[in-house]
């Protein structure tokens, strides 16, 4: 009887309440549909409140202040997005320009120098010759100056930084940076030239003579002042000799006893030049000697 009773069941039409278990899922189908689209608006909303996240109705001193309060507590890089909404929600309010400043000098105190080179820019871009344009050349300098490593590295930051800190000595000599400025520009050359030997002595070393004068000139033309320049002349006066440009190698030499008599590389640029019965001797047509007379391009 109750194997009748199922099967009775089963052939049943499906209409009433036996067919629910069909019908559930078109409305499974539409709870979800209603689902994905309040899903959807929420979604709408949150990224229309992140939006709003950027646009305060607070005035401009506020948000200043807030900034301010964020740079006293080190939170440098909270500070710096603080200060860019200043400039943001109001453009031409008196804190915006010291805003885009303020955001600069916080990014770069955060470490984030990529960012506070494009704030201090933009600063100079939109404000220059203000008071306050020194600042914004400084934090330059001083982001390229801050990634400067060593001679064996990649020497990017440190040319970039000496041009910085040249374009501030040259437009704001005055400034208060300025003497800062001056020690830095020194101890890039050094760094810059010490570059150029450690890369000409490899050159050398290994008999590409070429490659290794044109490494040794460059401290010659550009960084006469630094503490390279002895060697320099000296490895001149060794890859001319090994070329067999004896007038090059001579004038090297010369040039080197000239100015540092006293110095072992010219007692050593000396010596080399005696092993083939040679002396300095100073040529008027090598670039040396025009470099040295300031018709080249010395730093």
């Amino acid at each position: 009887m109750t194997g009748r009773l199922e099967l009775q069941r089963a052939a049943e039409p499906l209409s009433g309440p036996s067919c629910a278990w069909i019908i559930a899922p078109a409305r499974i189908v539409s709870l979800l549909l209603a689902a994905s689209l309040l899903s959807a608006c929420g979604s709408f909303a949150w990224f229309g409140n992140k939006d709003e996240e950027t646009v305060s109705n607070d005035p401009p001193n506020v948000i200043y202040g807030k900034a301010d309060a964020l740079i006293d507590k080190g939170k440098y890089k909270d500070a710096a997005r603080v200060y860019e909404e200043v400039d943001i929600n109001h453009p031409y309010s008196p804190e915006a320009r010291k805003a885009i400043l303020m955001a600069a000098y916080a990014y770069y105190k955060g470490g984030k120098y990529d960012d506070a080179i494009g704030a201090a820019d933009r600063y100079l871009t939109l404000h220059p010759g203000t008071q306050e344009s020194d600042l914004a050349q400084n934090i330059i300098a001083m982001s390229y100056y801050d990634r400067v490593l060593d001679p064996r590295r990649d020497q990017t930051s440190a040319r970039k930084a000496l041009v910085a800190y040249d374009t501030l000595l040259q437009r704001y000599p005055e400034s208060r940076y300025a003497a800062d400025a001056r020690n830095r520009t020194r101890i890039l050359r050094d760094l810059l030239a010490a570059n150029e030997m450690m890369v000409g002595r490899y050159y050398l070393r290994h008999h590409n003579f070429l490659a290794a004068i044109n490494r040794f000139r460059t401290v010659v033309t550009d960084y006469q002042t630094t503490e390279q320049i002895e060697e320099a002349l000296m490895r001149l006066t060794e890859a001319y000799m090994a070329l067999g440009i004896v007038n090059e190698a001579q004038t090297a030499a010369a040039v080197l006893g000239h100015n540092f008599p006293e110095s072992k590389w010219y007692r050593h640029a000396y010596a080399l030049l005696g092993k083939r019965g040679l002396k300095p001797q100073e040529h008027e047509g090598s670039w040396i000697t025009r470099t040295w007379r300031g018709e080249g391009n010395p730093a």
